[in-house]
């Protein structure tokens, strides 16, 4: 396997490198703002295509959500830069959750990304829509830990994001399982709790 490219992430001051696979799991609006904001907008002078799925009701509400997040792009996003959509349409877009489809979409997102001339692909999804019952919610964690064997191939860069206070502690505790890496307090560990597949 070829050496990876080093990016930075925004947060932090460490070096990772591109196809780095992270959960975030949090409880404070205001962290998570800011640390999910600098993940977003530090991807932009490295190059990289940078998408954010948000899990709103209506496209219309994304523009105030990303504010309220401290994420102003405008600029890149009528580039082509940057892609906002509904983590609903981008994950369910039939109404039900497919891993493989989702995969396939990441793939296809990588690809495209660097024939465009990106120097690679970064992305993070609210993961909360998970929480709605749609067909095919019960794959999430086979999806979460098939995500590790393609990042191998298409070195996308994802932040994963769980909100404590609205997914239970087993559910936490399965997403731990298939995360390599985790967000602490603005910090990217090795998870102890990785299980590999």
């Amino acid at each position: 396997m070829t050496a990876r490219r080093m990016i930075n992430l925004g947060f932090t001051e460490d070096a990772f490198p591109e196809g780095t696979h992270m959960c975030y799991i949090y409880a404070d609006d205001e962290e998570r703002a800011g640390i999910i904001s600098k993940f977003i907008e530090s991807g932009l002078p490295q190059g990289e295509a940078v998408g954010y799925f948000a899990d709103l009701p209506r496209p219309e509400d994304v523009p105030a959500h990303l504010a309220g997040l401290g994420i102003h792009l405008p600029h890149a996003q009528s580039a082509g830069c940057f892609h906002c959509d509904l983590a609903e349409r981008i994950y369910c877009p039939d109404g039900t959750f497919v891993p493989r489809r989702m995969w396939d979409r990441i793939m296809a997102l990588y690809l495209d990304s660097v024939c465009a001339g990106h120097s690679g692909v970064r992305a993070s999804g609210e993961m909360t829509w998970a929480l709605k019952d749609l067909p095919g919610t019960d794959d999430l964690i086979t999806y979460e830990s098939g995500l590790n064997s393609l990042v191998l191939e298409w070195p996308a860069t994802l932040v994963c994001q769980y909100d404590a206070r609205r997914f239970s502690g087993a559910t936490l505790y399965d997403v731990l399982q298939v995360h390599p890496y985790m967000i602490v307090q603005g910090q990217i560990v090795r998870n102890p709790n990785y299980t590999p597949s």
